[in-house]
């Protein structure tokens, strides 16, 4: 057997793969970010670039999502925005992550108001933002969820049983406090893990957090999935977090 590829054969193999596309201007946090996503994603193309200015080329692809890392900058700062509108021109299909040196939570809702689907905080850790981005990839939401505490309610640790609470940065900038009653059949327990669902964290990593098996962390994420009817993990966080809207984001993923 011939031991050599034909290289035209290996080009044609790599354009029926679904793409996914990192737009970093720094040449070595590219390069070290690029080297991370090709271990992770291995059924992926990963596509580089300095500026979202070469996504064009990209017309035609399979491209699933497209990480942008806007640095220092507002989300409202033109550069970003006008980045915005050429990933949802050039990639209509491709959900959109960005990463950012900012973790305050105006900036994280407005990207989500602009359809972003995954904000990405350098501060999070790298086994994070990777269960992240493969929970946006299987269509779900990623954000760091902002501690919200009711008016005249004290603060609890994790341990303590509350109910976990949502808030939604409105308009005006002010925050509507609301308790998500749907959370009362959970335990705990369940509530902890939920949490963690919610971060994108694999179940090997939510057991290391709550210092739980991983058969344990299993069967409290089957007890999560059943009490909202849920077929799949991502489906149920979507419902918990009062996102979901009648269809399955990814049928078969568990």
């Amino acid at each position: 057997m011939d031991d050599f590829t034909n290289p035209a054969a290996l080009a044609l193999g790599s354009l029926t793969l679904p793409v996914l596309v990192l737009i970093e201007h720094n040449v070595l946090a590219r390069t070290c970010i690029l080297s991370i996503l090709k271990r992770e994603f291995a059924a992926f193309e990963i596509v580089e670039m300095p500026t979202t200015s070469g996504l064009n080329w990209l017309s035609g692809r399979d491209v699933r999502l497209v990480a942008l890392n806007m640095e220092d900058k507002q989300i409202t700062d033109p550069s970003i925005e006008n980045s915005l509108a050429l990933i949802a021109e050039c990639c209509p299909s491709a959900y959109v992550a960005l990463v950012s040196n900012r973790d305050d939570e105006a900036t994280a809702s407005a990207a989500m108001q602009r359809g972003v689907r995954g904000f990405f905080p350098i501060s999070i850790p790298v086994e994070v933002a990777m269960a992240g981005l493969r929970l946006v990839l299987a269509g779900g939401i990623y954000r760091p969820l902002p501690i919200v505490e009711a008016p005249g309610l004290k603060a609890m640790s994790p341990d303590a049983g509350a109910h976990v609470r949502s808030g939604i940065h409105e308009g005006n900038g002010a925050t509507k406090i609301f308790s998500d009653k749907t959370m009362v059949d959970l335990t705990p327990r369940e509530q902890h893990v939920l949490a963690a669902l919610r971060l994108g964290l694999p179940n090997k990593l939510i057991a290391a957090k709550l210092n739980l098996s991983e058969n344990t962390v299993k069967m409290h994420i089957q007890h999560i999935m059943r009490k909202c009817s849920a077929h799949n993990r991502t489906e149920a966080v979507l419902r918990w977090s009062g996102r979901f809207n009648g269809k399955d984001p990814h049928p078969g993923i568990s």
